[in-house]
């Protein structure tokens, strides 16, 4: 409940003194401002009290058998770390090193003893103006956490197609290989490359060939199945698949999904030599622990495979 609801419809100020007289006075101020009211005699009852009754400002007498006013706000505080309940003290001392030494124990004001209604309602307001900062803040920091999310997912992403980048790819690759070498796991790396995608943009023109980009992509992020499994855009009509824990026949499997896609979409392509449909040819490497050093080698027999792929006549996979 915000302070404004609070003053406005009843919230609840929990009022700790082991006077009953006091605690009789501030009852009365308190629900002549349409308030609800509990009541503890002490610090212990005042623990027990904020659990049961979930008080929305707390009235804390200083002096109090038992544990007083500031071990009760130590304990509170520490109890609920990260609720805000204000704490105002009560006292009959109104010394400078009172108010500082409140404050230290999480405390957020302090009133002198007997409490005026004006100044009770004064004290109220301020509490009210400063929850509703604190929430425009809190507001604030959730919105800048959103868009920071959103920056680093745009970061990674292509702009064109919507996949991963090769900024991502670069990152996921590195890491990906370093598992594989350490768990001695296979990991398959598949670089694909869309056939005559110069002579389509020549022929159909560029939103033709963004849209024929994009399909692709699709096709591509459709084939990886499984959690691991990762497509990204390698750079101009380039893409690339990381399959982690995927041997050399798994990987073939899934290019060859990802080919039965891209076929079944039919997209025109009459200035190809191999089809008159877009195809695209894919070149495959599976991690071999001594030959493979880093990533880079991996990737670098997998464009050999793909260079390999297009000596063939294209429209085809081959494994380095």
């Amino acid at each position: 409940m915000t302070y404004r609801e609070l003053i406005g419809e009843g919230g609840t100020v929990l009022v700790v003194d082991d006077q009953d007289q006091n605690r009789l006075l501030l009852r009365d101020l308190l629900e002549a401002n349409g308030l609800s009211v509990a009541e503890a005699a002490d610090g212990e009852s005042a623990l027990e009290s904020v659990r049961a009754d979930q008080p929305d400002v707390i009235l804390l007498d200083v002096n109090m058998p038992g544990i007083d006013g500031y071990e009760a706000a130590r304990r509170i505080r520490a109890a609920y770390p990260d609720d805000w309940i204000p704490i105002i003290f009560l006292s009959a001392n109104e010394y400078d090193q009172n108010l500082d030494r409140a404050i230290e124990c999480g405390g957020d004001d302090y009133l002198v003893k007997p409490v005026s209604a004006v100044v009770l309602s004064a004290k109220m307001r301020a509490l009210q103006r400063q929850d509703d900062m604190r929430r425009k803040l809190s507001d604030l920091s959730a919105e800048l956490t959103t868009a920071n999310r959103q920056l680093e997912t745009l970061a990674g992403q292509d702009s064109l197609t919507g996949i991963a980048n090769r900024r991502t790819f670069d990152f996921l690759m590195a890491r990906h290989f370093a598992q594989a070498a350490r768990q001695h796991s296979p990991l398959s790396v598949v670089l694909c490359d869309v056939d005559h995608f110069k002579a389509y943009n020549d022929h159909y023109g560029h939103p033709a060939g963004d849209a024929c980009l994009r399909q692709i992509a699709s096709a591509l992020a459709q084939s990886c199945k499984r959690g691991g499994d990762f497509a990204a855009r390698y750079g101009g009509e380039e893409f690339a698949l990381i399959l982690p824990d995927t041997p050399a026949e798994g990987a073939v499997h899934v290019i060859d999904v990802a080919r039965q896609g891209v076929a079944a979409l039919a997209i025109p392509h009459e200035r190809s030599s191999t089809l008159k449909i877009v195809t695209f040819s894919a070149g495959i490497a599976t991690f071999v622990e001594g030959s493979d050093t880093d990533a880079a080698r991996l990737i670098e027999r997998a464009d050999q495979a793909l260079y390999r792929a297009k000596e063939l006549g294209r429209n085809r996979s081959v494994c380095a």
